[in-house]
């Protein structure tokens, strides 16, 4: 199991770019007309994501295991002048402290151990409120030793289909390394689930 406050005491963070997943900022600026909401980021990291939402009206919380990201995310955010809370949390485990109208996540899937992918489908379903939305970007890479590990179009179907409606897919903007690699699903919570 990754010892991720390890990993930030350590600074070995290669996942860390320094500004919010591409991605997620042209989804914003291409989609003004989104109700505004409170969106949940789990697996936060150091908050480029969540700050990201706050710049376009959202209320976002962000989640970490790690007390060295939430800390980064706090200071990070005060320093840029925006408004956002950051929690320590175990999206998988914990029960949510409220539920959201969206949840975002930028490869969060691919950090955790495949065997609590199940965990993750459920941990979803209990942090959406009903017809709420999930915006993810998905790691499509065949790595099976991780973190990162892979996984494909055919497994994410597998998993949330039975659950959401597809609105969405596309191939986003990425980080240089991660060109062509990434795949943005944009879901709805089915009635009923």
């Amino acid at each position: 199991m990754t010892d991720w406050e390890q990993r930030y005491q350590t600074n070995d963070m290669p996942w860390e770019k320094g500004e919010a997943s591409p991605g997620l900022v042209d989804f914003l600026a291409a989609h003004p007309e989104l109700q505004r909401g409170i969106v949940g980021v789990p697996g936060c990291g150091t908050g480029h994501d969540v700050r990201a939402w706050s710049r376009s009206g959202f209320t976002a919380v962000g989640y970490d295991l790690a007390p060295s990201a939430i800390r980064l995310s706090t200071e990070r955010t005060t320093a840029a002048g925006l408004s956002a809370q950051f929690r320590l949390g175990d999206f998988l485990h914990d029960e949510p402290p409220q539920l959201f109208d969206w949840v975002f996540e930028h490869t969060l899937y691919c950090a955790i151990d495949p065997g609590e992918r199940e965990d993750y489908v459920r941990a979803l379903l209990r942090w959406l409120k009903p017809n709420g939305q999930y915006l993810a970007v998905n790691y499509l890479i065949p790595d099976k030793e991780g973190p990162p590990f892979g996984t494909t179009r055919e497994e994410l179907w597998r998993r949330f289909s039975p659950h959401f409606d597809l609105l969405q897919e596309w191939v986003p903007s990425s980080y240089p390394n991660r060109t062509g690699l990434e795949l943005m699903l944009w879901w709805r919570r089915k009635m009923g689930t």
